[in-house]
């Protein structure tokens, strides 16, 4: 698969920063050499393009703009206009959807404009419950979904690690849930949209779909559109997107102007136009045949990296995926999550921490959007799959594995040049 980055970005910024600031510099491009130096296996993560980074960096970021294009409230806005325009309609286009907000700075922020629209403080909403991969927003007591709403949590099955739907039936009927939230942070396989569609119209509620992981896939046609079925639409722009870290919301004509209303003024005020650019330069990208080829590949190499995993011992959750995610048990081999994640970490493998079907159990979750940017595929998931059993078994000390990881990382370096 050919590598997608052909130009190393931010040299010349690198000296101009060095002059000026060299202590800043200096952390900077320490974290330019770890990701190139490591794998990077977060399956939130990814490289964006020179592109993107050349946006983000554009002088866009000095420019204020709240409101939305031909409606600001500062001067000046013409081109953060036309940019805007730009990133919206390309959203549209890219999913399908009648109305597009990529204003949201984040993929939480995305779902409190959401709830804000949709529900009133102390409805009842039912979503996954944190012990079985929802995220913070969907009712963690922590977060402001959890103090502002009443959140019941449906679960996945111990055995087969897939969501009960019989179980999100009958809460739906029990409850009666103003929102229904499906999506997860960890969960490995598709999402049926139909079936939580028909589920909400029969509870009388609205149906919120949490896209942030999928949502890259959907844009290159290797996983189904929520679009369709949910209400609203809630999703990240980075992840397999591989745009900027930010947030955007889809929605039908009908709840257009509640959910623009909802992001501003409601819950954020100027939007970070250079984000916003970058987001229009990132979805004009994932509307190439490379992009798809791409997205496929990612769904490819997910599935190869969890077989290798289960012959390597480890249990993998749901017996593999239909994603970019996976997540999986180190327990077999004598090891917890935490410690299983130490040890890859000091190796030179970075993943994450994640819930697993069983009580209280936690386990690892990896993702191959990043390595496959890089211009991985199979033969390379392989590989780690085999380097992550040997330091989980202890079979390959840190200091050959770190040099085995750093060898792999640097033979498909993320931005070559």
């Amino acid at each position: 698969m050919p590598v997608t980055h052909p130009v190393a970005p931010g040299v010349a910024d690198a000296d101009v920063l060095r002059r000026q600031d060299p202590e800043m510099a200096d952390v900077l491009l320490a974290e330019r050499d770890r990701q190139a130096g490591t794998l990077q296996l977060i399956a939130a993560e990814n490289f964006t393009s020179p592109a993107v980074l050349a946006a983000l960096g554009s002088p866009l970021a000095n420019k204020y703009a709240e409101g939305y294009p031909g409606a600001r409230h500062h001067g000046g806005c013409e081109l953060a206009d036309a940019a805007e325009r730009l990133a919206v309609q390309r959203a549209r286009a890219l999913f399908g959807a009648e109305h597009a907000n990529v204003q949201p700075h984040s993929g939480s922020s995305a779902v409190l404009a959401a709830y804000a629209a949709l529900l009133r403080p102390g409805d009842t909403v039912l979503a996954l419950g944190l012990p079985h991969g929802g995220h913070l927003t969907h009712g963690s007591p922590g977060n402001f979904s959890g103090r502002w709403f009443r959140f019941i949590g449906y679960g996945v099955d111990a055995e087969t690690g897939l969501i009960d739907r019989d179980q999100v039936r009958a809460l739906a009927r029990a409850h009666r849930p103003k929102a229904i939230v499906c999506g997860s942070i960890c969960y490995p396989r598709h999402l049926d949209y139909a079936f939580f569609r028909e589920v909400a119209d029969e509870a009388g509620a609205y149906l919120i779909a949490d896209a942030a992981h999928p949502i890259g896939l959907v844009a290159g046609g290797a996983a189904p559109s929520p679009v369709p079925y949910a209400d609203i639409v809630c999703a990240t722009t980075h992840k397999v997107l591989r745009g900027p870290r930010g947030g955007m919301i889809l929605c039908g004509a009908e709840l257009a102007e509640r959910v623009d209303r909802a992001v501003f003024p409601f819950t954020q005020s100027g939007a970070q136009m250079h984000t916003v650019a970058a987001k229009a330069v990132a979805f004009g990208e994932a509307r190439t045949p490379a992009f798809a080829a791409y997205a496929h590949q990612v769904v490819a190499n997910a599935r190869v990296l969890g077989d290798r995993l289960a012959a390597q011992g480890l249990a993998v959750t749901t017996g593999g995926t239909d994603t970019h995610l996976l997540t999986v048990d180190p327990a077999p081999l004598g090891v917890d999550g935490r410690t299983a994640r130490g040890r890859l970490a000091a190796a030179g493998l970075v993943l994450d921490c994640c819930a697993l079907p069983h009580p209280d159990a936690r386990g690892l979750r990896l993702g191959t959007a990043a390595v496959t940017t890089q211009g991985m595929a199979e033969p390379e998931m392989a590989l780690i799959a085999e380097l992550i059993g040997g330091v989980l078994r202890e079979e390959t000390g840190v200091t050959r594995a770190r040099s085995l990881a750093r060898g792999l990382a640097e033979a498909f370096p993320p931005y070559p040049g």
